[in-house]
């Protein structure tokens, strides 16, 4: 699981750039439609220059240019239909802070690459109406001068149940920040990653959508300890108590060591086969490093991964 929050964004962030057709097409299915999503965006410079609207540095979350099979505005060159798809994701509990900036970085991104830009906000802690339109006002007394519109997902407006029953992966992983009753919690998030060990995706694309239900169910103590009990309470009725012996005991200990040094291992693969793929034979001395790494490194790197453009950008 990522250790803070700046692990959580970049997580939560790698996650929609693998996913960006599958987004789309789950929140948002008619704009979709306007949309060629049969092959990869090309990913945009998300840093804004130092002449930014308001002169200070900000770097947006992601940026897709992504071609269009219709004319998105009615001058648009008809030879090449393009939309800039611009993606910020809020972790905050309220609004105000991401629509303050939202106009400017729409003019940014306008006036930058001369296209049109379809602005989107994922929510993960506001749910508003769960899938829709909100708007910027700028009033001089009653007068709206200038009204911003941007599409948004409210994740916890949205009902989990409906979600990680779907056939969409990104919806399953995504039902972990949606709304969940407190008894429901650990079960569904069993359910969610029974159904992605098993869905038929990569393996890195198994392990964001598994990592993000990880990091983002709402599993708080208090649900944990009342979920304990409660099984507590099923086995004395069900099954007799078994008095384990020492042995048992350290036969359990083993498999289970066991059992994490083999996960250990089959993830150290993967992530060389992936950066093998990308950056071509790894040296001896990269492939020491790899394998020094700590368990929540290695998970570190298999998201970095996703965007990394060199070895040394993920310290190999």
């Amino acid at each position: 699981m990522p250790a803070d929050a700046t692990d959580h964004d970049q997580l939560f962030k790698s996650l929609i750039r693998e996913f960006f057709a599958d987004f789309l097409r789950l929140f948002f299915a008619n704009w979709a439609a306007r949309l060629d999503l049969s092959r990869p965006p090309e990913w945009l410079n998300t840093e804004l220059h130092a002449n930014a609207p308001d002169g200070a540095k900000h770097v947006l979350d992601i940026v897709a240019r992504v071609p269009a099979v219709e004319p998105p505005t009615a001058d648009t060159d008809p030879v090449n239909w393009l939309v800039l798809v611009h993606i910020e994701i809020e972790s905050a509990e309220r609004t105000t802070s991401i629509k303050a900036r939202l106009p400017s970085y729409y003019r940014y991104l306008r006036d930058q690459y001369r296209q049109p830009v379809l602005p989107i906000v994922i929510y993960l802690a506001v749910g508003l109406n769960g899938i829709g339109t909100d708007t910027v006002d700028d009033f001089v007394y009653d007068f709206n001068v200038n009204p911003f519109h941007y599409l948004y997902v409210g994740l916890p407006g949205l009902n989990a149940e409906d979600y990680v029953k779907g056939d969409n992966w990104l919806g399953v992983a995504l039902a972990a920040l949606m709304r969940i009753p407190d008894d429901r919690i650990i079960a569904l998030g069993q359910d969610a990653l029974e159904r992605i060990s098993a869905a038929p995706v990569t393996e890195q694309r198994r392990f964001l959508l598994g990592e993000c239900v990880e990091a983002y169910l709402p599993v708080h103590q208090q649900v944990i300890d009342e979920y304990r009990d409660r099984m507590i309470r099923t086995s004395i009725t069900r099954v007799p108590p078994v008095n384990k012996t020492s042995y048992m005991t350290g036969k359990e200990e083993g498999r289970e060591a066991g059992r994490e040094e083999g996960r250990r291992i089959a993830l150290i693969e993967l992530l060389e086969a992936q950066l093998e793929s990308r950056f071509g034979p790894l040296s001896s001395e990269s492939l020491a490093r790899l394998r020094e790494l700590p368990d929540d490194r290695l998970k570190q790197l298999g998201i970095a991964l996703v965007s990394a453009g060199s070895l040394a950008e993920l310290g190999l």
